[in-house]
């Protein structure tokens, strides 16, 4: 299986390099290593890509801007083993799957807070109304990555960053309109001095959006979406060795939804809609002792996600859901660095999440669900150059849960620098774990004798780089076997808690595998030229013992997915793109019964400077109006035309 994959993956990679692109920057991230990168989510410090052993993918900056995406899930979309799935357009409930693991399985850092939702039955995060607006940064780290995040991060870490001032005083606004009705603005402003930096950033996007009821079942009504946000962050610097960290973020959005109207209750337009607002709060002070060897950081978190959803057609009381998800999190983290090569990382973590959520227009007597939990976490990880170029690293963690109790988990990783850096080699191995939900816990459906979901994954690759760094090119294999999923136990066959919960209730009665190959390339023999692809292949497997649906993919996980661009600035400082995303065929459930169909979307992108501080673009999202389903019955979107300027000062 492993051959045949590799001869798939390197047809597919050939066949998009043989397309004619064009642009000014990659408009796909790069493979990781080269000796000049950093990564910081990795191991929870600044350090070079070439002693990392995870696997990492790093959008930059210059990424972000290449590909003019304005939802970040659009940019995760064109990643190495991620898949993305929308309930219809912008704005709509979008989940995001690594490596197959399921969507609740990815731990999510906004300048370094976790943010999903306690509220939410699996207490995973809705990338539906986060803009890229202000992002500098977004790095994903792949694999079973809870020694270091905790609870989720079972598929692996998507950890964003705002940017950070980069002069005395300056700022830039992006402006854009187009297809379906739909208008975006951006604007930064910002600055630092020899003790103070500072910089606050908002963005808006309207649109008229399309219906999420798939127009080819009948869908006529546009469901737009209304998305707004903030972020700011300020440092100060009491000395050269204490500083104080105060960074916030802040997104309400207005989404039109459709769902399952009365009095028939079958998929199709409707007039529900839903707030949707989540913010984010961070304090920290970071201090150096031991003559500077040990760096320590003390902080405080906060996040807020409130969703409210309304129906005029169901009554009296048209509010049919609210949800409202917090986690308060204290934390201390130590860097220590006692001689050259050799480091640690240590911490001390509390997190309380509470749930307040309830269904009002369907209570018969109100019972809203308001609860909590706490988890009191430590973790180490030691990392040391055992010889020039070969990095080790390995760590451990303790968590002790107030309902499920205590559980460990552990990881290793080397990174072997050969060849000057030419050639990396890279291993990792690492375990998993999910705490239940707060939902799964104490909803009517609830069970307290849940336990965590586990799993422990491992990957292993090489990046090789030739003709002077122009060429580069990786190869990673990944295998994860998840084992106590937790799942839906419907007491059609007699269960446990069926007596008292005859319903149904939650259970960790549920295992899967996934296993696949990525392939990364990327060619620039000089500044005006670029050429870049990856492919990924995922096989992702329901292996729940006894189950009808053992051996059957799992759901909207396609096998096959592979992006590519060629670049070119042409003479004059015009950039033009042309790039192309895949997705092969896929199941939309779990018996495998509704097939999402095999697709291409091609894009076309062009920008023109002005000025030196002013830009125009456009692009053309979908050029051949490709029909195409990430969901079954859920609606994308077609052709689309966008033009904007961006200006800085």
């Amino acid at each position: 299986m492993i051959n045949r994959t590799g001869s798939v993956a390197a047809a597919t990679a050939l066949c998009f390099v043989s397309f004619l692109a064009w642009a000014q920057t990659p408009s796909a991230p790069s493979p990781q290593g080269s000796l000049e990168d950093v990564v910081v989510v990795a191991n929870r410090m600044a350090e070079p890509a070439s002693k990392v052993g995870s696997s990492v993918t790093v959008i930059t900056g210059e990424d972000i801007k290449a590909s003019q995406a304005i939802v970040v899930s659009d940019l995760l979309a064109t990643t190495p083993g991620l898949s993305v799935v929308r309930n219809g357009g912008v704005g709509q409930p979008t989940s995001v799957f690594i490596r197959g693991a399921e969507s609740a399985q990815t731990v999510v850092l906004i300048d370094g807070v976790a943010f999903n939702d306690p509220s939410s039955p699996a207490s995973g995060y809705d990338f539906g109304s986060l803009l890229t607006g202000d992002i500098a940064r977004i790095e994903v780290l792949r694999g079973a990555q809870s020694t270091l995040y905790g609870s989720q991060a079972i598929g692996g870490v998507i950890s964003i960053a705002t940017a950070d001032p980069t002069g005395a005083f300056g700022g830039g606004i992006t402006a854009e309109g187009g297809s379906r009705g739909s208008d975006y603005v951006a604007g930064h402003l910002g600055g630092k001095s020899e003790d103070v930096s500072w910089q606050l950033a908002g963005n808006y996007l309207r649109t008229d959006g399309i219906s999420a009821f798939d127009k080819s079942f009948g869908g006529t009504e546009l469901d737009g979406a209304k998305i707004g946000g903030l972020s700011g962050r300020l440092r100060y610097d009491f000395s050269p060795d204490v500083q104080l960290d105060l960074r916030g973020y802040y997104s309400h959005a207005r989404t039109d939804l459709d769902g399952y109207q009365p009095p028939t209750y079958a998929f199709g337009d409707d007039s529900e809609y839903a707030y949707t607002t989540q913010s984010a709060e961070y304090a920290g002070l970071n201090f150096k002792s031991l003559d500077g060897q040990l760096s320590n950081r003390v902080a405080f978190q906060y996040t807020d996600s409130y969703r409210k959803n309304f129906d005029p057609n169901t009554g009296p009381i048209t509010e049919t859901f609210y949800g409202i998800g917090q986690n308060k999190r204290v934390e201390y983290q130590g860097t220590w660095k006692p001689v050259s090569g050799m480091q640690a990382v240590f911490g001390l973590q509390r997190e309380r999440a509470s749930i307040d959520t309830d269904t009002p227009a369907f209570d018969f007597v109100p019972a809203p669900l308001e609860s909590h939990a706490t988890i009191d976490s430590a973790y180490l990880e030691l990392e040391d150059e055992l010889v020039p170029g070969l990095t080790a690293t390995a760590g451990g963690r303790y968590d002790k849960h107030d309902v499920f109790g205590s559980h460990t988990t552990g990881q290793g990783a080397l990174a072997w620098a050969l060849n000057d850096g030419t050639t990396i080699l890279r291993a990792s191995i690492g375990q998993g774990f999910k705490a239940p939900a707060l939902y799964q816990l104490f909803s009517a459906y609830g069970n307290l004798a849940l336990v965590p979901e586990e799993a422990t994954s491992w990957d292993a690759g090489v990046e090789q780089r030739a003709l002077g760094g122009k060429f580069v090119a990786s190869a990673t294999y990944f295998n994860r076997d998840s084992r106590n999923l937790i799942g839906f136990f419907d007491c059609f066959t007699p269960g446990p808690l069926c007596a008292t919960e005859p319903f149904g209730y939650y259970a960790n009665i549920a295992r899967a595998a996934a296993h696949g190959v990525e392939l990364l390339a990327s060619f620039a023999p000089d500044a005006s030229l670029k050429l870049s692809a990856n492919y990924t292949y995922t096989d992702a497997e329901d292996r729940s013992p006894g189950a009808s649906t053992f051996g059957n993919e799992l759901p909207r996980r396609p096998k096959s997915s592979a992006n590519a661009s060629l670049a070119y600035l042409w003479p004059g400082n015009l950039s033009t793109v042309v790039a192309l995303r895949y997705s092969g065929a896929a199941f939309d459930d779990a018996a495998n019964t509704i097939v999402l169909a095999s697709y291409t979307i091609l894009d076309l992108r062009v920008s023109y400077p002005l000025s030196t501080h002013l830009e125009a673009y456009g692009r053309l999202e979908n050029a051949t109006d490709k029909h195409y389903e990430t969901a079954y019955q859920y609606g994308t979107d077609g052709r689309g035309v966008f033009v904007g300027l961006r200006a800085t000062f």
